[in-house]
């Protein structure tokens, strides 16, 4: 394999997107970015929470690293995790502060015996017995539309601005208006090779000054260099 390896296995599930692995041969930096998802995480013997980011990050991984996590589909978190998603908000706490140390410590006692974490972190979170919220679930696919805007899509849900605020901002842990521009950067990524205006115009953007502005914002780099070497992931 090369230096860093990484791979996905999709989940059908209304709760969780994907569980994921990544491995590195040497000490490697890797560049997190928003993707308004919420990832339990083992490495190391440790259980986290990350996310939801609103801006990028660098981690150092360090050589003969194995890292596994299971990926919540955006809105799933705050009803999972019962508690407000946007106390995750750009933090990655140890598990034990939100699943509870008890919860926490079986978990691991089991990661650390079995065969396959990837089925292990599912089951935990699949386990919990949660419903998600509709509303929030129809607002996340109205948002995710090119040029959709937060007063249309709370008047088509028949709720006020402040009421979507509310129950997005607790379940995704981003206010409308930011979710909208995540998932327009997650579109942007899920784009085939164009020149950068078509790109701007598909993905939604106003023009590719208005792209270059955000994902520069997002990624901490220019267009061409993040979407150079960048791989979609599941949500």
């Amino acid at each position: 394999m090369g230096v860093v390896s990484y791979l996905e296995r999709l989940v059908v599930s209304p709760l969780v997107a994907c569980t994921w692995e990544q491995a590195t041969r040497t000490q490697h930096e890797q560049r997190i970015v928003p993707d308004a998802c919420v990832d339990l995480i083992w490495a190391g013997g440790r259980l986290t929470i990350a996310g939801p980011d609103t801006r990028p990050r660098i981690v150092t991984l360090e050589s003969g690293s194995r890292v596994i996590g299971a990926r919540l589909r955006p809105g799933a978190a705050g009803a999972i995790l019962a508690l407000p998603a946007s106390e995750l908000r750009d933090v990655s706490p140890d598990a034990t502060e939100v699943l509870g140390r008890d919860v926490a410590a079986a978990l691991l006692e089991e990661l650390a015996a079995g065969s396959d974490p990837h089925a292990l972190l599912l089951r935990a979170l699949q386990l919990r017995g949660v419903e998600l919220d509709p509303l929030v679930c129809a607002a996340v696919v109205a948002l995710a539309r090119p040029r959709a805007r937060v007063a249309p899509v709370a008047a088509e849900l028949g709720i006020s601005e402040r009421q979507l605020h509310r129950r997005v901002t607790d379940a995704v842990g981003y206010a409308p208006k930011t979710l909208q521009r995540v998932l327009r950067f997650r579109r942007l990524q899920a784009l085939p090779p164009a020149p950068l205006v078509e790109l701007a115009l598909d993905a939604g953007y106003a023009d590719q000054a208005h792209m270059t502005a955000e994902v520069t914002e997002l990624a901490g780099l220019s267009p061409v260099r993040f979407l150079k070497d960048r791989t979609p992931t599941a949500a």
